[in-house]
């Protein structure tokens, strides 16, 4: 099957599933002369068949060896097989076949510490990193890429990576460097980790409005539509409405109606929320996300709760412009915890994150592309360090929409209706709003049972309390 390029191509590519057929064929279509190869043979073969006038830029080899062979030196090969071991037995199986000057990309989902481990490996060859986010749609026609790597590294992909990636409004491609080893995965992660919490709060304002308001899927899509001609003009609010609008294919009904309701995960917003705590930087509304989709799996108990406890009482004295403010709200304080998880990552690990430039390429492409995230780039670039509800811009949204949040919290709450992600939000924002906080009591319960001192308001030098050792 292995035939000889009809262009010279420094480019290939491993694994050709959805996303990495969808990204060939991208890659192809922007004009770069690609390889390809896939471990099951039939599927290189069907895909080479089925590219229509591709076909011509993208050359299919039959072995690992045969897809070296056809890429002229130095030689860039994406890896879009799944993040863990395949990864590394990828790596292991190309070691003998290339040189130094050649460059092996993962561009599937990896761990960043898996991407900080291999590229400190005694590899043969220079390796990279990058986070892909946008879905099947999204590799195929234009994704938000997040490429991590040395300079060197970047410097050999920019042209190709940004003329494959989504363009924002301006024209711009969203695609950028980073920072070195496994900060592009790390910034997909946080990335991921706030596509969890963007869609766990549309979730629990549709749940207030079918369980609380009793509105029907059919009422609900509109609204959704509506939202997405606002300030929460976004892609998980448009696909939102397209959901609750479609009707259920082998009967009547909505197709929503029909949805088990078991979330699924791959685990980078797990991954965000452990690299969260061992960083010390809070992300609570990112953290209820992914415990609402652990908890949804939990089918058969939570029929055994509501069979001993009841349903939720239901109805709610809440009108949707408060639902739709209390959105707002939750957006701009889950995408606040983000970025303070990326400044803490940058401080921590000494990468240069430009947060400005991260905001930028997340504004097309990607799944949690918005209509803020360009107010949130020019926000950032005035302070990058400020928190972002503190940007004057977000700080008046937030006045505005604050109010809204409690009621809709508190309302639901007392129906018993489920908020976990906008709970969290509003508990994190009233936290860092409490100049006095009331962790001086939990100070003087660790001095009290371990003597472990504590700080004076007043200066002294008075580290322990009068209580002693009395535990």
């Amino acid at each position: 099957m292995t035939q000889t390029p009809v262009a010279a191509t420094h480019t290939g590519l491993i694994g050709l599933g959805t996303m990495g057929a969808a990204l060939a064929l991208n890659i192809a279509e922007k004009g770069f002369p690609i390889a390809v190869w896939n471990r099951t043979g039939s599927v290189t073969q069907d895909f080479h068949a089925n590219a229509g006038d591709l076909a011509a830029r993208i050359t299919p080899a039959d072995t690992l060896e045969a897809l070296v062979q056809a890429i002229a030196p130095p030689r860039a090969i994406i890896l879009m097989v799944p993040a863990g071991q395949a990864v590394d037995d990828q790596l292991a199986a190309l070691a003998p076949l290339l040189g130094p000057d050649d460059l092996v990309i993962d561009a599937g989902n990896a761990n960043f510490r898996d991407t900080n481990r291999r590229d400190g490996a005694d590899l043969p060859f220079r390796f990279m990193g990058i986070g892909v986010s946008g879905g099947e749609e999204g590799a195929r026609h234009g994704p938000s890429i997040m490429a991590g790597g040395s300079d060197a590294a970047w410097g050999q992909m920019k042209d190709l990576l940004q003329a494959i990636a989504a363009r924002a409004e301006d024209g711009s491609p969203c695609a950028g460097h980073m920072g070195p080893s496994g900060a592009g995965h790390f910034v997909k992660a946080v990335h991921n980790g706030i596509e969890y919490a963007d869609m766990q709060m549309i979730s629990e304002v549709y749940g207030v409005m079918r369980d609380g308001l009793a509105m029907q899927a059919t009422e609900i899509a509109p609204v959704f539509a509506r939202w997405n001609e606002g300030t929460l003009q976004s892609y998980l609010i448009e696909i939102s409405a397209a959901v609750a609008a479609a009707a259920d294919p082998s009967g009547e009904g909505q197709m929503l109606d029909m949805i088990v309701d078991a979330a699924g995960q791959k685990g980078t917003g797990r991954w965000t929320a452990i690299e969260a705590q061992h960083l010390a930087a809070p992300v609570p509304v990112i953290e209820a996300a992914v415990m609402a989709r652990n908890v949804s799996a939990r089918r058969d108990e939570r029929a055994a709760g509501e069979a001993r406890f009841g349903k939720a009482a239901g109805a709610v004295d809440l009108s949707l412009e408060d639902l739709e403010a209390a959105m707002i709200a939750g957006k701009i304080l889950c995408y606040a915890q983000g970025f303070a998880m990326m400044t803490a990552a940058a401080k921590e690990f000494d990468w240069a994150l430009d947060m400005p430039a991260i905001a930028r390429v997340w504004r097309a492409g990607c799944i949690i592309r918005s209509s803020m995230l360009n107010d949130m780039a020019q926000a950032l670039a005035e302070d990058p360090a400020r928190n972002l509800t503190l940007a004057p811009f977000f700080a008046g949204l937030l006045e505005d929409s604050m109010p809204a949040l409690r009621r809709v919290v508190a309302g639901a709450a007392l129906q018993g209706l489920p908020l976990p992600a906008l709970s969290a939000g509003l508990s994190w924002f009233d936290l860092m709003r409490q100049a006095r906080g009331t962790a001086n009591m939990i100070q003087g319960q660790r001095d009290f049972f371990g003597a472990h001192g504590f700080e004076r308001l007043d200066g002294k030098d008075l580290p322990h309390g009068p209580w002693g050792n009395a535990a």
